[in-house]
């Protein structure tokens, strides 16, 4: 539920665009991606499981058969296989896991958040968007923002963030206890 109204945002941006949903679980943001419009819509989780739900729910909601695909795989074996492969897409979402479970992991987090971020600017095409997240307690806004950028430099190209996200209203904070606004979120263009 943290996830409600960024993956009702991405309605906004799918109309005719090819969509790769990265970490997709049971499939919010690729359901609402071909409620928006998505010409196509390609969904990579490594569990059998989720992804045999999102396909029930796509049943559930009568999207055609035809403009999705349903990827059982390593996300970061994924990415680098499409790029391998030179595809590309209008816009990506990458909504991983928490990598950084507290701050002593931050490091580790970071090398991963931009590593995933590094892959999918490069299969993103010139003006094609990225929703990218962080569910990371440990790994602050200022951070995140830093391991975008640091991506998209390493990637050869700019991004413009044209909206910061965060968890959904009925997800308060606590005062203190700041690390309670874990989820951080950009959605940028690829320039």
């Amino acid at each position: 539920m943290d996830q409600r109204d960024n993956r009702y945002k991405i309605r906004q941006y799918s109309e005719n665009k090819e969509v790769l949903d990265c970490f997709c679980y049971s499939g919010g943001f690729s359901l609402n991606a071909m409620a928006g419009g998505a010409s196509k819509v390609t969904s990579v989780d490594t569990s059998e499981e989720a992804l045999a739900t999102l396909k029930e729910n796509i049943g559930l909601n009568n999207f055609s058969a035809s403009n999705y695909e349903l990827i059982q795989m390593d996300v970061f074996k994924q990415l680098r296989l499409f790029r391998d492969q030179g595809k590309e897409f209008d816009l990506i979402v990458l909504d991983p896991p928490k990598f950084a479970p507290t701050r002593k992991q931050v490091e580790r987090a970071a090398r991963g958040y931009k590593d995933i971020n590094l892959m999918a600017m490069k299969l993103l095409r010139s003006g094609g968007f990225l929703f990218t997240f962080s569910c990371s307690g440990g790994v602050e806004q200022d951070l995140f923002q830093k391991i975008i950028a640091g991506a998209a430099l390493d990637a050869g190209g700019n991004l413009q963030i044209i909206e910061r996200m965060s968890q959904a209203s009925d997800h308060p904070v606590l005062s203190s206890f700041p690390e309670g606004e874990y989820l951080k979120g950009l959605i940028c263009r690829k320039l």
